[in-house]
């Protein structure tokens, strides 16, 4: 996974990096975080850290949060200038959550790969365009994307993805290929 990681930021610092791993220890969550910022820094792609703004800090990331905790108000004055907050959004009551944030993280567009158990109702490509409409902030789409089903998402400012990068041949290439459809 770090070589496919690796050759994703390699295509570039538009290419960003969430740390999420909900079963990781207090302790396993900040080494991994500080070795993901060890990576992305150099290369000067940004890092978001999910739910933990005390980890975020201490690695210089910015910080995503997850639906059903801290809005972006409640975080941001403790974040130093610079640092950006990006939110879930899965519904109009959560988009009007996102108040604060820099970005919103919509989904899930289409059924995602990485989480096969999922019953939420995808939103497709009319649904994203909905809640996107409806953010005070750009709004990414998030799950089932590939470089195919972005070209139905023009009004994406910009695409996140798992397996669609992280499991292809060439990570570089794939993260390129989704760039591309901005």
């Amino acid at each position: 996974m770090r070589w496919a990681l690796t050759r994703a930021l390699d295509a570039g610092p538009e290419v960003a990096v969430q740390h999420r791993h909900p079963e990781a220890t207090g302790r396993q969550f900040l080494e991994q975080a500080r070795e993901l910022a060890a990576l992305c820094r150099p290369r000067g792609n940004p890092l978001f850290v999910n739910g933990r703004v005390d980890i975020a800090l201490l690695v210089g990331a910015h910080v995503h949060l997850p639906a059903h905790g801290p809005v972006p108000a409640d975080v941001r004055p403790h974040l130093p200038p610079g640092r950006w907050i990006s939110t879930a959004v899965h519904d109009t009551t959560e988009a009007q959550g996102a108040l604060g944030a820099d970005l919103a993280l919509v989904s899930p567009v289409f059924a995602p790969g990485s989480k096969p158990g999922d019953t939420r109702a995808p939103l497709g490509p009319e649904g994203f365009r909905a809640l996107a409409a409806s953010l005070p902030c750009p709004a990414l789409a998030l799950g089932g994307l590939s470089p195919e089903r972005a070209k139905s998402l023009p009004e994406a400012a910009g695409f996140a993805v798992i397996s669609a990068v992280l499991e292809a041949e060439d990570p570089a290439d794939a993260a390129r290929a989704m760039l591309r459809r901005l």
